[in-house]
């Protein structure tokens, strides 16, 4: 057996997804011994899995509790174990996994909570950059036709049913701000009310955005590298696209002006 294939027994011996058989993993130990450091590795694995997951979705362990995330997050680990020593890597799949599970259905937002918190997580570690302000004169001199804006590494957009960014606001405050938004979400909840958010950098942090159908429509266009002027003839004579580059600017949204392909 090859180390990379020893490991991946031994990991999914951790999970409980392999029988505990101390030959076939390769350990030096054998019987009462092996099982015992197994089960070892495994409630070492399953706290970590639990810290490193917490950290990831700090939304949905506040909505749950403490607790309760615990006993998620070790299922998940379980089902769905690290593959790469890193992490900060793991979680992607998180959002689909809760989605899935019958009994958090009286939860229907809960999944795309998740979603906004990995979204969050991906923008923070994503590649640093900067503005290409020498390439903000295309758009005086060139064809819009010819033109793409490309948005900073880790922008990202998303769409939900639910109220998302009063969810996550709501999330992130204490005392009589907290209760104020708390009663402001729950009738949004009620109201089933919808809301697209723009995930973005701010500085390190990364921030969200609410955003309307139309400004969420403009921005996806970005992202899918949509040329400018097929990107504003979609957004519409009312669009003020002079106001929403000067936001882009103040925010850090817009890494720079490309040539479109």
């Amino acid at each position: 057996m090859n180390e990379a294939a020893r490991q991946q027994r031994l990991l999914q011996a951790l999970a409980g997804a392999a029988p505990h058989d101390a030959a076939a993993l390769g350990l030096r130990e054998s019987g009462a011994r092996a099982a015992r450091g197994l089960e070892a590795y495994r409630a070492n694995a399953e706290g970590v899995a639990d810290r490193a997951l917490a950290s990831t979705f700090p939304t949905i362990r506040a909505m749950v509790g403490a607790d309760d995330f615990a006993r998620v997050a070790r299922a998940f680990w379980h089902a769905q174990p690290p593959r790469r020593g890193d992490l900060g890597e793991w979680g992607d799949a998180f959002a689909g996994w809760l989605a899935a599970d019958a009994a958090l259905a009286r939860w229907p937002w809960l999944a795309d909570c998740a979603r906004l918190d990995w979204a969050l997580h991906a923008c923070e570690r994503a590649a640093d950059a900067v503005l290409d302000a020498a390439s903000l004169g295309q758009l005086e001199s060139t064809d819009p036709a010819q033109l793409r804006l490309r948005l900073m590494p880790g922008a990202a957009l998303l769409r939900s049913a639910w109220p998302l960014a009063a969810i996550h606001r709501a999330h992130q405050l204490e005392g009589a701000a907290a209760e104020a938004a708390f009663d402001e979400l729950r009738a949004a909840i009620a109201a089933a009310r919808g809301e697209p958010v723009f995930v973005a950098r701010r500085g390190w942090r990364a921030v969200v955005h609410p955003l309307d159908a139309p400004g969420a429509a403009w921005m996806q266009d970005l992202l899918d590298g949509v040329d400018l002027a097929a990107a504003l003839e979609r957004a519409g004579p009312g669009f003020d696209f002079a106001a929403w580059l000067a936001s882009a600017l103040r925010e850090s949204w817009l890494q720079g002006v490309s040539r479109a392909a």
